[in-house]
């Protein structure tokens, strides 16, 4: 009886916070406190993706692909516990496209611990691209500096490591922006350059924020964002 009563407690905040946050979500086209919620939109899928371990409530709406956002309750622990975002899949050779750019515009906490990102993916994630645009609180990249490197229209610190299942080469632009245009191939092309990888095939091209502590709970916007692949 009493994890009855604490889910619906918990489902009420979470619906009460997403008719309230920034008066954008009530009106939603669409939106879920599911931690697995997906939606297909304009060849974009959105994913509220509640997936790590002592996570709290999560709350993702959205009226487009481009244009999403979350109230996020996470607690003051170490780890990241969700990265709600949305993805464009490529599914095609690096020699293949002549351009992968991407677009965005997000509002964000002044508080908390989290990073707005890309997390890309190739050769069916054996390999991960993080694009680190801005970042808040105690959070850092796998592995260790290898360099720093003025590519994709950004400078940023490049990471090499890995998590266990995958490498990881992770991005972190030397300072914060909100807003920006990224050449996303140029960024790829200049890893297979230094033989991290081969000829890959890119797959999914994800955006959004990886929230590791957001206690009290904030909310995370993206205004907009898309990915143009040819």
């Amino acid at each position: 009886m009493h994890k009855v009563v604490r889910s619906l407690v918990v489902s009420m905040t979470v619906a009460a916070a997403v008719a309230t946050s920034a008066g954008v979500a009530s009106a939603a086209t669409w939106s879920s406190s599911d931690k697995w919620a997906t939606w297909s939109n304009g060849g974009y899928t959105v994913r509220n993706d509640v997936w790590g371990g002592g996570a709290g409530p999560q709350a993702i709406w959205a009226n487009s692909y481009s244009n999403f956002g979350v109230w996020s309750d996470q607690p003051n622990t170490g780890g990241v516990k969700t990265y709600p975002h949305s993805a464009k899949n490529v599914n095609q050779k690096l020699s293949a496209l002549s351009r992968v750019s991407s677009s965005f515009d997000v509002s964000r906490p002044g508080s908390g611990a989290y990073e707005t990102a890309y997390d890309i993916w190739a050769n069916n994630n054996a390999y991960e691209i993080m694009l680190w645009m801005n970042q808040q609180g105690a959070v850092g990249p796998l592995g260790s500096k290898q360099t720093t490197a003025s590519v994709g229209g950004h400078t940023w610190d490049v990471y090499k490591g890995t998590n266990g299942s995958n490498a990881v080469f992770s991005f972190v632009r030397t300072s914060g922006t909100n807003a920006g245009t990224v050449d996303v191939l140029a960024v790829l092309n200049w890893i297979k350059a230094r033989g991290w990888y081969g000829d890959v095939t890119l797959g999914e091209v994800q955006f959004g924020f990886e929230i590791t502590s957001s206690a009290g709970g904030l909310n995370f916007t993206t205004n907009s964002y898309s990915v143009t692949a040819s």
